[in-house]
């Protein structure tokens, strides 16, 4: 099961309430980035782009927790970077755990081996390790050769002590339909508890700019690997169905950016995960004072494309529990892959991209300097240097 019953049933008590409460807008999973850092430079990824003062920042223990405080969600997923870079992670986990949160670790598995003993196996706590398909695949992706011989290895060895361990798969233009089947089966082998699968966003700052889906695409992508998977197959997914519907293009879903905040080194990220438009110092600030309607698919050009599950799982998890019956049929059925999709969002009245990554970079790089001034001259000619070549 890709979720566990236990789970399903806490977050749904969770929505039930906040639905009765009247409150309109409400976090489900909060997303915890507690530093940027990574060991891997993987092609479509924008979140290493930094200058090195501000890839050396680590969330503090207290950070971390009192974000998962402040915010209240019941599922925390901890991203990055690569978060087993971050020396008081076993902290950060054992503190959410502790609370009776569900943890997601969200790792590329290259330091999990070693890092296993410093973790506990738990209802509450996951691995969710990054592969994005078979050995070539996800070499490719990660732009290193050898990364998924290793993950595996780890994913191996951590279900054998009792772990439970999901795999986190990203597709882009390049995959086929049959060979992302083939994979969903071999790690269905492999005893994985749960598959997560999205479709790339083209992260401003990725190396890569060709390779990301658009929303046609993603689509017609996913119904071709679905029509591959019928129930007997046994895929678990860590995702609910009307999701799954949606990538196939069989729901008219909005994205929700409320439903999964991210906290990072900077504060409270609007509007969401993918995209960096500011940030709030407090989870308050962030969803009172974030002007909601002006991103998504629809409202703002860098949303045109996004069908990604940071956006869309809390749509599709909100419009389960307002339509249980809807959501069982589809889990009982399969998605529907063939017949006429639902029409796409209209996009000619979406707001121009603004770029505005090198202020929210110059601000955080003046508190680094505040607080070191002793470096404040050898950063800033650092800084320069590094501006003169992104110009260029």
């Amino acid at each position: 099961m890709g979720i566990p019953l236990r789970q399903k049933l806490s977050v749904a008590s969770y929505v039930l309430r906040q639905r009765l409460s009247g409150r309109k807008r409400y976090p489900l999973v909060l997303m915890l980035e507690p530093l940027f850092r990574c060991n891997l430079a993987c092609a479509g990824c924008g979140k290493i782009d930094y200058p090195d003062p501000i890839l050396q920042q680590s969330m503090s223990v207290d950070d971390a927790l009192r974000a998962v405080d402040e915010c209240g969600a019941p599922v925390v997923s901890i991203a990055g970077g690569e978060p087993l870079l971050h020396k008081q992670l076993p902290d950060i986990v054992n503190g959410i755990v502790a609370r009776r949160k569900y943890v997601y670790l969200c790792t590329n598995a290259l330091l999990m081996d070693k890092k296993l003993s410093a973790y506990e196996p738990s209802v509450y706590f996951t691995w969710s390790v990054h592969l994005d398909g078979d050995r070539e695949m996800h070499d490719a992706s990660v732009c290193q050769p050898g990364v998924y011989d290793r993950a595996v290895a780890a994913i191996t060895r951590a279900k054998r002590e009792g772990f439970r361990v999901n795999i986190n798969c990203t597709l882009y233009n390049t995959a086929q339909a049959e060979r992302v089947a083939a994979f969903f089966d071999e790690v269905t082998r492999l005893g994985v508890d749960g598959i997560t699968v999205s479709p790339g966003y083209a992260y401003e700052r990725a190396p890569d700019q060709q390779h990301f889906l658009n929303r046609d695409r993603t689509k017609r992508l996913f119904r071709d690997i679905f029509r591959r998977g019928p129930a007997k197959k046994s895929w678990s997914f860590s995702q609910s169905s009307l999701f799954l519907d949606f990538l196939a293009g069989n729901q008219g879903y909005h994205c929700t950016p409320w439903g999964n905040p991210t906290r990072t080194i900077f504060g409270w990220q609007r509007p969401c995960y993918l995209v960096g438009e500011g940030y709030a110092r407090t989870f308050d600030e962030l969803m009172n004072e974030t002007d909601w309607d002006s991103y998504g698919t629809g409202n703002y050009e860098k949303c045109a494309d996004c069908m990604v599950h940071s956006g869309y799982e809390a749509t599709a998890v909100n419009d389960a529990v307002a339509h249980p019956l809807k959501a069982l049929g589809v889990a009982v059925r399969g998605v529907r892959t063939a017949g006429p999709m639902t029409p796409e969002i209209d996009l000619s009245r979406q707001r121009p991209a603004e770029y505005v990554f090198s202020r929210h970079v110059a601000q955080k790089l003046d508190e680094i300097r505040a607080r070191n001034p002793v470096n404040r001259n050898a950063a800033r000619r650092k800084d320069e240097a590094v501006s003169a070549t992104s110009r260029t």
